[in-house]
């Protein structure tokens, strides 16, 4: 059972969510400083002398009915810039590389088994083990050697 459990930890897919997930979190630490002290105070500005900002009251008289567009929009903004860093800073160099050290190794494969291939059935040739059988099918008679 731990043998199994082992060999889950340390699968491939296992070990990149992890990374992804504490780099992901690293990131959102960092685009959410940014959203909170750069973007959200110039969304306040479209709140002109509102002191809630940017969004607007269903109730007047009453703060706990706001509604608050800026965090709505300082949410995306959050969330597209992280999309965006993790793009370009994790997925496109990894499918770059790959790109470059994938094709090589699954063209070095192929070539590998093309060749072992080639080398079986040259031996099949000079060493031709065991009869042939004929079928006749009509006119013609068609041989199949044994494999």
């Amino acid at each position: 059972m731990l043998k199994g459990f082992k060999d889950f930890i340390f699968r491939g897919n296992v070990l990149d969510l992890a990374v992804a997930v504490v780099i992901g979190t690293a990131f959102t630490a960092i685009v959410s400083a940014f959203t909170d002290g750069i973007i959200k105070p110039l969304l306040a500005v479209f709140g002109g002398t509102n002191e809630l900002g940017w969004g607007f009251q269903i109730m007047s008289g009453k703060p706990a009915t706001f509604v608050q567009l800026g965090t709505i929009v300082g949410a995306v903004i959050d969330f597209l810039l992280i999309a965006a860093v993790l793009y370009f800073v994790l997925v496109t160099p990894a499918n770059r590389i790959m790109a470059r050290f994938g094709s090589k190794q699954a063209a070095a494969t192929e070539i590998a088994l093309l060749t072992e291939i080639r080398d079986l059935l040259a031996a099949q040739r000079d060493g031709e083990s065991g009869p042939d059988k004929s079928t006749g099918s009509g006119s013609g008679t068609t041989t199949i050697r044994e494999v």
